[in-house]
């Protein structure tokens, strides 16, 4: 189950104190005093002593601190709900990022840096602070370290299992202390199911380019195991619009698997304008301008990958390839921007500039992009640890059968 607050209801009477005291001037005038509920049995004279114990501690309710760690490589909207869910359960969410070491020695290399990794869960709406190089599992001397000077209160992890290498529960301790809360994991996605279809996706060279794209689409297809629904994309959403007066800036793009590239791109065009309106382009817009096998994400995947972006105020899903004047004027857009690091900046022959319309009004800006990553490298890395990986188990193969050849050989003589 999600861990969903149900107290509005509480701090609605919280709030509302002056009211409730006004209510029982009221009821005092008119004779109905509290001795005369108590007689009736409808309120209890010591409910009400009661009622302003309860408001008293309402207003000494600790500030919860909770803690969720994880290596969040290759970021998506997995991560992103377990961190929203999370949140829900205290005031403030502190995030441990687990260091490339000790991925390293649990998991086999990551493909994203801790430098991005950092970025990116920085990036998230509901994260209050960062921890770097956080340990994979949960220690005695770490856990005291969160419950003493992180004044931590809970630690917080997904329903799925985390084991360590030696086959122990990561979170043992903390279950142990009594300091531990699950929350619901996401279905639908993983890193293993990303890269699952990064790796699909670049099989067969030998194939046209037909049936390829054909193969691809079906891959891409049965690999994606998300459902959709509108109470997600509602919970990710701010639910806000922008200002009577306020500067619109429009970026648009594919956010395909979203790295640490596009948070800091869009934290830069926030910086521009009071709301951030993002366009999110269709997958066959995708697939068109960069080919097979992009995107890896399909269109809803993207959407809340960059709703759940800090810097993003509201989003278009499925925005068209160009700018119309019809949309500035829609969404009243005071400024178009676009990043100088781009897999589509160059246009294909025979094709206009999506810009054309917001350069003609003088409301069009290049910004400089503060990282060089693109969805086509991140893809690139996974590819090379994959065959390294793959090398590495064939040399190892390969040293172990030599190795009972030699016993075999020994033996026999």
């Amino acid at each position: 189950m999600e861990y969903e607050s149900n107290n509005w209801i509480w701090d609605w009477l919280y709030s509302s104190t002056h009211l409730f005291g006004g209510l029982m001037v009221t009821a005092a005038l008119l004779g109905f005093s509290t001795s005369y509920f108590g007689g009736v049995g409808v309120f209890p004279s010591y409910g009400w002593s009661n009622f302003g114990i309860f408001l008293k501690k309402r207003r000494e309710r600790k500030h919860m601190r909770v803690y969720m760690d994880g290596c969040f490589d290759l970021m998506h909207y997995g991560h992103a709900n377990a961190l929203r869910q999370a949140k829900a359960l205290g005031d403030e969410l502190v995030v441990g990022v687990v260091s490339d070491e000790e991925i390293v020695a649990n998991k086999g290399p990551p493909v994203l840096s801790m430098e991005e990794r950092l970025a990116l869960v920085s990036g998230l709406k509901w994260v209050d602070q960062v921890i770097a190089n956080a340990p994979y599992a949960i220690t005695e001397k770490f856990m005291n370290t969160l419950f003493n000077e992180h004044k931590i209160d809970y630690i917080i992890h997904g329903d799925d299992p985390c084991l360590l290498p030696d086959g122990s529960d990561a979170y043992a301790l903390a279950k142990k202390a009594g300091r531990y809360k699950q929350i619901k994991r996401t279905e639908g996605v993983s890193s293993t199911d990303i890269v699952g279809r990064i790796l699909s996706s670049m099989k067969d060279d030998k194939s046209s380019e037909g049936d390829s794209c054909k193969r691809q689409q079906s891959q891409r297809g049965q690999l994606s195991q998300f459902l959709p629904t509108s109470r997600r994309i509602v919970q990710f959403s701010n639910a806000k619009g922008p200002g009577p007066n306020a500067r619109i800036v429009y970026i648009d793009g594919a956010f395909d698997l979203f790295h640490a590239g596009h948070v800091e791109i869009l934290k830069k065009a926030r910086q521009l304008g009071d709301f951030l309106l993002v366009g999110i382009h269709a997958d066959h817009i995708v697939s068109e301008q960069r080919g097979m096998p992009y995107p890896v994400m399909h269109l809803l995947e993207r959407t809340l990958a960059v709703l759940a972006c800090r810097y993003v105020d509201e989003v278009i899903i499925g925005a068209p390839w160009g700018v119309t004047k019809d949309m500035i004027t829609t969404f009243n857009i005071s400024l178009v921007v676009h990043g100088t690091i781009s897999e589509n900046n160059a246009l294909l022959p025979g094709e206009t500039d999506p810009y054309a319309v917001s350069k003609s009004l003088g409301i069009f800006r290049m910004l400089e992009s503060p990282k060089s990553i693109t969805t086509s490298s991140v893809a690139q890395r996974i590819v090379a640890n994959h065959e390294a990986y793959m090398k590495r188990n064939a040399k190892k193969t390969q040293s172990e059968k030599k190795y009972y050849e030699e016993k075999a050989y020994v033996a026999g003589d």
